[in-house]
């Protein structure tokens, strides 16, 4: 039987259900490698390349630009020259679009959970098998900023990915103690909660910061370290982010303050902004974040620094940093302790995790797996 790969709209986290072709970035009878950026997809959350799952020879386009489409849907097809036109065209009548909940991966795939933590109701999702690793997000962000990389960590490890208080579907609510110490002691207790004794750590931005202070307070809580863009490694903070987002009403205020956060502002998509809109409208959001903000960033800078106390030796640390990073410095992955592995990218800003997806989740499964 002749050797065809079918090319479909990807699933980018739980929520996702239907994505819009903005653009193929290939052309029929491009060679396709595995990793390759071929179509820009947009969804409710965000605007971001797909990357080939799969090496071949790209001879349809089915999606055509504008076409909104569900998740597996078939964009696209590969098949070397030796595969004819027709037996093409028959796999295409042949496909169907599987139905939602269809298949191993969907059934195993990861499911909003709750858990109270000192009171306070805690969102997170739990997939995969192996070792455990916790993802924890930056100021303002939820589980959702994981879509790119859960998938992936998730076919080898244990992935906990949960939102902070008063974030995400958390209680709009913040620990009575939360500056650095507190909101790790708050994580540490949540690990209690859902019986993880030892986990690895990702974590992004401020939750950069709050998983090295839990390696230091809590160090048999904490194997391996991987921290995108983390605060805690120096001073210097862009406060008219922080402060943006915490005093933006609007659209038009919103868009440009989220356009920070990635390489290409273009990338913010309506459905994002209103999606964090939403958020910052449930009562008692802006009161947290500025409490947050208060306690973290206090005279517009950060206030502890825990990054340059971290023991590499006993929590091994990979770093990872957008070289345009517009919100916390990429220099202050100089600072950084000797022995710590740093990939820094180019053409990428605070959320390279996320620039980055195809690059950056096989340097994390590596250095997870002690490579």
């Amino acid at each position: 039987m002749a050797e065809i790969t079918p090319i479909v709209m990807p699933k980018w986290g739980l929520s996702m259900k239907e994505g819009k072709v903005n653009a193929w970035l290939v052309e029929v009878g491009t060679r396709i490698e595995v990793g390759m950026p071929i179509l820009d997809v947009e969804t409710d959350k965000i605007a971001n390349e797909v990357e080939a799952p799969d090496a071949g020879l790209l001879r349809r386009q089915l999606a055509a630009e504008g076409d909104v489409l569900p998740v597996k849907a078939l964009l696209g097809v590969l098949a070397e020259e030796s595969v004819s036109d027709a037996e093409i065209d028959a796999f295409i009548a042949a496909y169907q679009v599987p139905d939602e909940g269809d298949g191993e991966e969907d059934e195993t795939g990861p499911s909003d959970q709750h858990v109270e933590v000192d009171g306070i109701r805690v969102r997170y999702q739990q997939t995969g098998s192996g070792s455990p690793v916790l993802l924890i997000h930056g100021f303002g962000g939820d589980l959702n900023n994981w879509l790119f990389n859960i998938d992936e960590l998730a076919s080898r490890h244990t992935v906990i990915a949960l939102d902070l208080p008063a974030h995400g579907a958390s209680d709009v609510r913040l620990p009575a103690s939360h500056d650095l110490a507190g909101m790790a002691a708050f994580v540490h207790r949540f690990l209690q909660e859902t019986g993880y004794t030892r986990v690895d750590i990702m974590a992004h931005s401020m939750g950069g910061a709050i998983a090295v202070q839990l390696a230091q307070d809590v160090p048999d809580a904490v194997g391996k370290l991987v921290l995108v863009s983390p605060c805690g490694f120096g001073e210097a903070i862009n406060m008219g982010y922080v402060d943006g987002f915490i005093d933006a009403e609007s659209r038009r205020d919103l868009k440009p303050v989220l356009g920070l956060l990635l390489a290409d502002p273009s990338a913010v998509t309506r459905a994002m902004v209103d999606e964090s809109l939403r958020y910052k409208r449930l009562d008692g959001v802006q009161d947290a974040l500025r409490a947050l903000r208060d306690a973290m960033f206090a005279d517009g800078r950060q206030r502890a620094l825990p990054g340059l106390a971290l023991d590499v030796k006993r929590h091994p640390l990979l770093l990872l940093w957008g070289r345009d990073d517009q919100v916390v410095p990429v220099a202050h992955a100089e600072a950084v302790p000797d022995g710590t592995k740093t990939v820094l990218y180019e053409a990428s800003g605070h959320m390279c995790h996320m620039d980055h997806a195809a690059e950056v989740n096989p340097v994390v499964l590596a250095f997870l797996e002690g490579s």
